[in-house]
């Protein structure tokens, strides 16, 4: 068991109607098509695949897809959508747990890696990706650059999102290199809010590239978006290709 905190039931349950605009097809067409090319004629496995929001339709494009997930009320709104035979799902940790076979990607998206507090786990997670992956094979992660530089001093909070159904905030943790996600949703018609909160470890860019060379792959690409916008100091979030050497 790892850092990571577990989905409950009812996070499970409400995951897909609350991500709904960023699981429509024409939201993930750029993530898809970039998934699949890098996946090549071979197999992808994707570490904490959730309720299948990417997995499931890089599926349906006829990549064979294996997951790991850590929580079994996620995995079991992913079985409604797809069998077992189709898309495999191993209950486990990303940083430990290992899925058979060989595959040419392994791929982490949704700022899932920040989900391991510590920074052993995420190394652990690269060599995780490295062991499985063939020689050649890709390992490709999405996260967020950390938005210290909107931190006067003194100040410790962010807000991402101040909408009429949602509000939502960043603290920091400097030292730990801990962010919680507060979220407060507004639920119903009666105006009343469900709070809930989230810890992550952030890391930088240059971080998980030496958490790489750990694992033995070396950094191919980085990139600040789906469709390939370039990389600048600018970029609110990077997507980062690491190879395992042939």
């Amino acid at each position: 068991m790892t850092s990571s905190e577990l989905w409950t039931r009812a996070t499970a349950e409400r995951y897909d109607t609350e991500e709904a605009e960023s699981s429509s097809l024409a939201a993930l067409g750029p993530t898809l098509d970039f998934l699949a090319e890098l996946a090549g004629d071979g197999q992808a496995l994707e570490f904490a695949i959730g309720t299948g929001r990417v997995g499931v339709p890089l599926r349906e494009r006829g990549v064979p897809v294996s997951g790991i997930e850590l929580s079994e009320h996620m995995a079991a709104v992913l079985r409604r959508k797809i069998d077992e035979d189709t898309l495999p799902v191993v209950i486990g940790d990303m940083a430990t747990s290992v899925v058979p076979g060989e595959f040419s990607l392994v791929y982490l998206v949704y700022n899932t890696i920040s989900n391991l507090l510590t920074q052993d786990e995420q190394v652990e997670c690269f060599r995780n990706a490295a062991r499985h992956l063939e020689p050649g094979g890709r390992f490709a992660i999405e996260l967020g650059v950390p938005p210290l530089r909107f931190l006067p001093p003194g100040q410790v909070a962010v807000p991402f999102d101040v909408s009429e159904q949602h509000l939502g905030f960043d603290t920091f943790d400097l030292v730990e290199q801990i962010l919680v996600s507060h979220h407060f949703t507004r639920d119903g018609d009666d105006g009343r809010y469900r709070r809930g909160n989230s810890r992550h470890r952030y890391a930088w860019p240059a971080e998980l590239d030496l958490m790489a060379r750990i694992a033995g792959l070396e950094l191919e690409r980085r990139i600040a978006d789906w469709d390939g916008t370039p990389f600048t100091q600018d970029s609110a979030k990077h997507i980062s290709v690491w190879r395992k050497p042939t």
